[in-house]
């Protein structure tokens, strides 16, 4: 049984020049104590996808058009397209049983209140504790995100943690509460290399500690490689390619993802060889091609590609992928 499925979604933003359909119709699952992979350039639609699920789509200028997402606890199945996002049952949801790290956490993190304000006013909210209560499990999170001495952390404000340390105590708020699925929106990008290997080891470990499904979103499949099960391939709104980790890494199907695979640096190689880039660059959202949305970038492309738009069909056993080369 999943823990999330998405199925049809479209989030679309009705701006003054016209609609923006930043999701356009994506469908796939998370399954529980399991990492789910979420890869694509810039402006493909990943975090909008995510903040659907999390109710956080700012209506207006967005609104889901259509799509359900299922949610199953508790032996039943919460539709949550169906709940008002500002509604007690989302919001019990909300940082509860779904949470979610930011990308940037020092925009993310009010700077006027001690991170240990921050992290208690969930527990606070959610599990129903007194503050004394809370500030102790505030504390045990922060130990268990490997922050030092956290019994003095708690007390400090956002500008007095580096990078890495704002990057756990996010980590550190959002698992407060056990949840079931904890989406992590690019919470490596701002960090360097070090200290990212770092938090995807504690992502890891905390995975299997809490039993928490996680939603990983990133840009780079070097991290993918090391922290996803499955992965799913956005572009332009919708998924092109879906499949286990393995089975993307080692039989890539669709021009995107051989093109992402292209552009990564190999430690394998002995030669001095050039990587090969995506050409051009993700198209305007508001003159999104007529037919395949990669066709204007794409080597192989062919007449077809021009006014028909792939299905997502299966290419091999348990892996999708939306391209006319596999009809």
């Amino acid at each position: 049984m999943p823990l999330i499925e998405v199925r049809d979604l479209k989030t679309y933003f009705y701006t003054e020049d016209g609609v923006v359909r930043a999701v356009d119709g994506v469908d796939f699952t998370i399954e529980p104590e399991k990492t789910l992979g979420v890869v694509g350039e810039s402006g493909c639609g990943k975090t909008v996808a995510a903040l659907s699920i999390m109710g956080l789509i700012q209506i207006p200028p967005g609104k889901i058009e259509t799509g359900e997402i299922l949610y199953h606890r508790d032996g039943k199945i919460t539709e949550l397209t169906g709940l008002n996002p500002k509604g007690r049952e989302y919001r019990s949801i909300r940082g509860n049983e779904i949470a979610m790290i930011f990308q940037e956490p020092m925009t993310s993190l009010n700077p006027v209140y001690t991170i240990g304000n921050q992290i208690m006013e969930a527990i606070i909210l959610h599990q129903h504790l007194k503050k004394k209560e809370a500030r102790k499990k505030a504390i045990e999170m922060l130990y268990a995100v490997g922050i030092p001495v956290p019994e003095q952390r708690v007390d400090e404000y956002p500008h007095q943690l580096s990078g890495g340390m704002r990057q756990r105590a996010m980590i550190a708020m959002a698992l407060s509460c056990n949840p079931s699925l904890l989406i992590a929106d690019e919470p490596t990008t701002a960090l360097d290399v070090t200290i990212e290997a770092q938090v995807l080891d504690l992502m890891n470990g905390l995975r299997e500690n809490f039993n928490t499904a996680i939603q990983f979103i990133t840009h780079d499949l070097g991290v993918i490689a090391q922290m996803a099960d499955n992965v799913v391939i956005m572009y332009l709104g919708k998924i092109v390619e879906s499949a286990t980790v393995g089975e993307i890494f080692h039989n890539t199907k669709h021009p995107y993802t051989q093109g992402l695979m292209n552009s990564i640096p190999s430690l394998a190689t002995t030669k001095k060889e050039r990587l090969i880039p995506i050409k051009g660059v993700v198209p305007d959202p508001f003159e999104v091609p007529e037919g395949c949305g990669f066709e204007p970038r794409c080597p192989q492309a062919m007449e077809i590609c021009k006014t028909k738009i792939p299905p997502l069909k299966e290419v091999a056993s348990g892996h999708l992928a939306a391209c006319w080369l596999y009809e």
